[in-house]
């Protein structure tokens, strides 16, 4: 809104008022009444300046404080239109629910039970539920080489809009560098804009009062100390993003934040679970290398966080991923080819891979990894 200037034309009046009080001091001369008339006139001149000027002083006020009040509706307006929520556990609205399965950590972890309820921040949300398919990817700063935007793009633009609409993609970041969580939101508020605003793109982070309480490895070498709390962090940071996806979809696909996904893996994988001609698998994988591309039903990944937290300090996840079918299918003291037969029934395995892992430079700073299973 344009406000227009008030054309007072002052310089005009002044000119005028003092030519005329110039001429009253020239008749001044004939009379003492005439000068104490001009002198008069030359006060009030003076008198109505100063009452001008004060009103301009006040009339400038008023205009900053609409301007300010504007100014503050129109933030009010574009954050409310994009939905971009930056909240934590504590200050949850009393309408929304937190999954009870998060006090689960303070069963594991007892130095958290001093905390208040343990939850995720949402950073970019709409609360989006009720769709078919979670895509979880944790991701942490790799330095001066991030594969997330190259990640993001295959997995969104490899959906139609009816896959895209029947599903939510959630990033955690998993680092407590606030310049990586920035640079992570603004990369995909700027890229990904259609999907923020519908809602079927999420950003959360994890507190960092989260790892200060659940990192207290104590080894003696120091290298050995490093790979056991990376490894730890990221069988964390997992369980961290698999419960919070899990009131949102009926099933949920975990990834990381260096691969890329084959032209229309969604679809297949779509296609893949409606046509199973059996409802008894545990989980079903989608790529052979780590983590990656593992598909689960939402309803049972309590059971699997709670077995990753209770070995969480002995093997990486993919390995207590192989350690929990020994665990729920094989019985005590039975032939290990019967428990063999039975997990690969169960386990099921799509081939080939729906997944690339393109990431050369690990998360574990100094590390490189090679693998690019396809």
């Amino acid at each position: 809104m344009r406000i227009k200037p008030v054309n007072l034309p002052i310089a005009l009046v002044a000119f005028v008022l003092f030519s005329f009080s110039c001429f009253c001091i020239y008749k001044t001369t004939q009379t003492n009444n005439q000068l104490i008339n001009c002198r008069n006139h030359i006060l009030e001149f003076k008198e109505n300046m100063l009452h001008l000027r004060n009103k301009t002083e006040k009339n400038s006020q008023e205009m900053m404080k609409v301007w300010k009040q504007m100014k503050y509706e129109i933030m009010k307006r574009e954050n409310k239109s994009g939905n971009l929520v930056v909240q934590k556990a504590d200050v949850l609205n009393k309408s929304e629910t937190v999954s009870n399965t998060f006090e689960d950590f303070k069963f594991f972890f007892p130095q958290l039970r001093k905390e208040g309820r343990i939850y995720p921040n949402v950073i970019i949300s709409k609360g989006k539920t009720g769709v078919s398919f979670a895509l979880g990817i944790s991701t942490v700063n790799r330095g001066n080489y991030s594969y997330l935007k190259q990640t993001l793009t295959s997995v969104i633009s490899r959906m139609t809009l009816s896959e895209e609409k029947d599903s939510v993609v959630i990033v955690s970041i998993a680092d407590s560098n606030e310049d990586y969580l920035h640079s992570v939101v603004k990369m995909i508020k700027r890229k990904f804009k259609r999907q923020v605003r519908s809602g079927s793109l999420e950003v959360i982070s994890v507190p960092a009062f989260l790892y200060s309480s659940m990192l207290n490895t104590k080894h003696l070498a120091e290298d050995s100390q490093k790979l056991d709390s990376w490894r730890i962090k990221q069988v964390l940071d997992f369980c961290i993003l698999m419960l919070y996806a899990q009131p949102k979809a009926k099933y949920y696909l975990q990834l990381e934040d260096d691969i890329i996904a084959k032209q229309m893996y969604f679809t297949k994988i779509t296609d893949f679970v409606h046509n199973m001609s059996s409802n008894d698998w545990f989980f079903i994988e989608f790529s052979m290398l780590g983590f990656i591309g593992k598909l689960f039903r939402s309803e049972d990944l309590t059971h699997f966080v709670r077995f990753f937290l209770m070995f969480y300090k002995d093997k990486p996840i993919d390995w207590l991923l192989d350690d929990i079918f020994q665990v729920k299918l094989c019985d005590t003291g039975e032939d290990f080819r019967n428990c063999l037969k039975r997990k690969k029934q169960i386990r099921i395995r799509y081939k080939p891979s729906l997944f690339q892992h393109v990431g050369i430079h690990s998360s574990l700073s100094g590390k490189k990894q090679y693998e690019k299973k396809i």
